[in-house]
């Protein structure tokens, strides 16, 4: 039986950097689950109880990616139209960015350089989450293993899988909460945080999403507060989810060693957290995209082995 498939044009505005957007998901994909190969980028993916492969390419003469759903799921790929604009940054003004942002000595250089950054979304906020707490303090590439074993041991086998590096759905929030994860190459402590927060999320203690029905933003002051008093959970990965889950352009993440860091390489006198925050607030509202472009270059320095 010929597998089933649906492709959908979703088009953007000029400049858009599809190869800097997929660098930053390769590296931070969750194993077995989503990959980047030959500039596609690739996930299981599960809409009301059907299985599909989402696929995504940029059109090679025209300003669109290309989002193709092969197996069951490709019946709602409409549906999913929503989720993945979100998730490309397909929705930003270009123009509006650089207006507020040329005039700045630093970001100024950094738009000339790089214009078509996006701030790279997620498919799943709980997936997303997941990923931030197991990347705590060990490298990227690490984080991207220990997701592949939280697929393995707590996830789903695709009944009928599209492509054989992902043929996995990641854990739901109730199976990783209750699996056990002996050896699984995470501290004792951050395990528990790992599974608290999943219990929380499986237990509706904690609202994590930030558009419930695809078309009421929801306030951030409650979600963050919410996600910020769970254990284990601290400002830095709040502002994490806040770019690239709920799509909160002036998120800002300050405490992030990379951050300081390249402010410190900028602005030598500003040591201090509260002097780099001031020096933040020229990039309202757009600091998550102040935060994409000091990343990348980072990315762009070292080969993309730091940043971010």
């Amino acid at each position: 039986m010929p597998s089933r498939h649906t492709d959908i044009e979703l088009f953007y505005k000029p400049p858009f950097d599809w190869q800097r957007l997929l660098r930053f998901y390769g590296g931070r994909s969750s194993a077995l689950v989503e990959t980047v190969i030959d500039g596609v980028y690739l996930r299981t993916v599960e809409w009301l109880g059907d299985e599909g492969l989402l696929s995504v390419r940029q059109d090679a003469s025209r300003d669109c990616l290309i989002a193709r759903v092969d197996g069951p799921a490709s019946a709602h790929l409409p549906a999913l139209v929503p989720r993945l604009r979100r998730m490309f940054d397909l929705d930003l003004d270009p123009q509006k960015l650089h207006a507020a942002l040329d005039g700045d000595p630093w970001l100024g250089r950094l738009l000339l350089q790089t214009p078509g950054l996006r701030v790279p979304g997620t498919w799943s906020t709980f997936e997303l989450i997941v990923r931030t707490i197991v990347g705590q303090q060990v490298s990227v590439k690490a984080a991207t293993t220990i997701a592949g074993r939280l697929a393995e041991r707590a996830g789903q086998p695709v009944s009928q899988p599209q492509h054989p590096q992902v043929a996995w759905q990641f854990p739901t929030p109730i199976a990783l909460a209750e699996v056990d994860l002996e050896r699984i190459g995470m501290p004792g402590k951050r395990v528990a945080a790992l599974q608290n927060f999943a219990a929380a999320v499986a237990h509706n203690q904690v609202q994590i999403e930030a558009f419930p029905d695809e078309r009421t933003r929801t306030d951030l002051g409650p979600l963050r507060q919410g996600l910020l008093a769970l254990p284990g959970i601290g400002p830095w990965t709040v502002e994490y989810v806040a770019m690239r889950a709920w799509r909160d352009t002036d998120a800002w993440p300050g405490s992030d060693l990379v951050i300081m860091q390249e402010i410190i390489r900028e602005h030598p006198e500003l040591l201090k957290l509260g002097h780099q925050r001031l020096r933040s607030e020229d990039w309202r509202p757009w600091r998550a995209y102040a935060v994409m472009y000091i990343w990348n270059e980072l990315m762009d320095r070292t080969d993309g082995q730091r940043g971010g």
